[in-house]
């Protein structure tokens, strides 16, 4: 059996996230996404938050569940015994980062684990969550790139 996770910190998920989701639960047996807490970010959801959003925008994938972890990915991924790590890759500059981020975790994961790298579908390439929350905040209509859940909290978090 194939496990893998895909982590990030989801502030907030996209539908470029729920793709990557969604076609690495058909990669493998059981595909767990993995929301970051960040310390030294402030992040406009909390990570109960960001997992709630997930776990609803994923509830059609039997094989996906959602966890949190603060550290190091390495150790989370090793204490668990995954297989492999997916990351979605948007640009060249993300490569330059992700890459990076591999060759040391290469070095600190336990043998025989693997990082999978999924391209961005082409209609999802251009959304972050950064640009996300900024076109929210000037009160932009954002409905196409994020799922219906996000949608609706995000709005919750502007109106306040």
């Amino acid at each position: 059996m194939k496990r893998a996770i895909y982590s990030g910190s989801f502030d907030p998920m996209t539908n470029g996230h729920l793709d990557i989701m969604r076609r690495a639960s058909r990669m493998f047996d059981e595909l767990t996404i993995g929301v970051v807490h960040n310390p030294n970010k402030t992040p406009l959801f909390s990570v109960e938050e960001r997992v709630a959003m997930i776990e609803s925008a994923t509830s059609d994938l039997g094989n996906v569940s959602v966890d949190s972890f603060t550290g190091l990915l390495a150790d989370y991924v090793n204490e668990n015994k995954f297989d492999a790590v997916v990351r979605g890759l948007r640009a060249t500059s993300d490569f330059e980062y992700e890459i990076q981020m591999a060759q040391m975790n290469a070095e600190l994961f336990d043998k025989g684990i693997e990082s999978v790298f999924l391209m961005t579908s082409p209609e999802y390439s251009f959304i972050s969550s950064s640009m996300i929350k900024e076109v929210v905040s000037l009160g932009g209509n954002v409905e196409n790139l994020i799922p219906e859940i996000v949608l609706t909290e995000i709005k919750k978090k502007f109106s306040k």
